[in-house]
């Protein structure tokens, strides 16, 4: 790989995560500095994880709002 960036699985390895998901952060420019070679995404050496963003899609419901389904099944049992 270039100087000075690793590619993405060594990330996903460092950071506990799938590559996929490593993939997924520098198609949304979560990582700073990811660049893509051909099929290959570089990524900085230093590059820090994004910290998650705690936002929702719009016409999406917290899981802490309550899953019906989940309390039915509590009740049943």
């Amino acid at each position: 790989m270039v100087n000075g960036y690793v590619k993405a699985d060594e990330i996903a390895r460092r950071w506990d995560i799938s590559i996929r998901q490593v993939q997924y952060l520098c198609i949304h420019r979560r990582i700073d500095g990811a660049i893509k070679f051909g099929n290959t995404w570089a990524i900085p050496n230093d590059a820090m994880k994004p910290t998650r963003t705690g936002k929702l899609k719009p016409g999406r419901k917290s899981k802490a709002s309550g899953d019906k389904r989940h309390e039915r099944q509590k009740e049943e049992q």
